[in-house]
């Protein structure tokens, strides 16, 4: 079955990737998109029925896993479980583990030192998460998503994630990625100005 196209700063998934598609009757990338977004909504009951999800929580590979097969246990096979080959993006697949745990005890030593504010935290921790791209796909929901975690697990509000800039979401995801590239730059001021408009 062939019928995810390419979509502007998505990660190709290759054929064993698409066999790991569980409902049979998606055909399109159309239909594809809409179950996807229907089993994150469950994700989302999900994590509105847990009791309140501390930062130690959030920055664990447990946590990560368990989140991504949250997301999209209903329609990968491989949902939760980390890549197993290289992409077009991110680390070494089998660097993935390592590369994690440093993020997560980056991310602790930031906020124990204070390093930088709350959201400036996030937002790093955000284009790191992406940059090491732990599955073969839902990358960018997750890390938007356990971003947002991360900010209520220290108390501060969730970002908006570019929603007010624009209501076509192409230009939404084309800003995004843009602002994820100057990132990888080390320029984080448009992708700071992209999640809180």
């Amino acid at each position: 079955m062939t019928l995810l196209r390419n979509i502007f700063g998505a990660t190709p998934i290759d054929q064993d990737e698409v066999d790991g598609l569980i409902p049979a009757h998606i055909t399109t990338q159309e239909e594809l998109n809409e179950w996807e977004q229907a089993n994150m909504m469950e994700a989302q009951v999900w994590l509105n029925s847990k009791r309140l999800i501390t930062t130690e929580e959030v920055l664990g590979q447990v946590f990560i896993k368990k989140l991504h097969q949250k997301m999209f246990g209903k329609t990968w096979r491989w949902a939760g479980k980390f890549l197993k080959t290289d992409k077009n993006i991110g680390c070494d697949w089998r660097t993935i583990p390592v590369r994690l745990k440093q993020l997560f005890d980056d991310v602790n030593f930031q906020l124990l030192h204070n390093t930088y504010v709350t959201d400036e935290i996030a937002v790093r921790f955000h284009h790191r998460l992406v940059a090491i791209h732990p599955f073969a796909n839902g990358n960018g929901r997750l890390s938007r998503l356990i971003t947002d975690l991360f900010l209520i697990s220290c108390k501060q509000k969730t970002f908006s994630w570019g929603i007010a800039s624009s209501k076509d979401k192409e230009s939404i995801r084309k800003q995004y990625i843009r602002a994820l590239q100057a990132a990888d730059m080390h320029d984080y001021l448009p992708l700071l100005g992209f999640v809180k408009t």
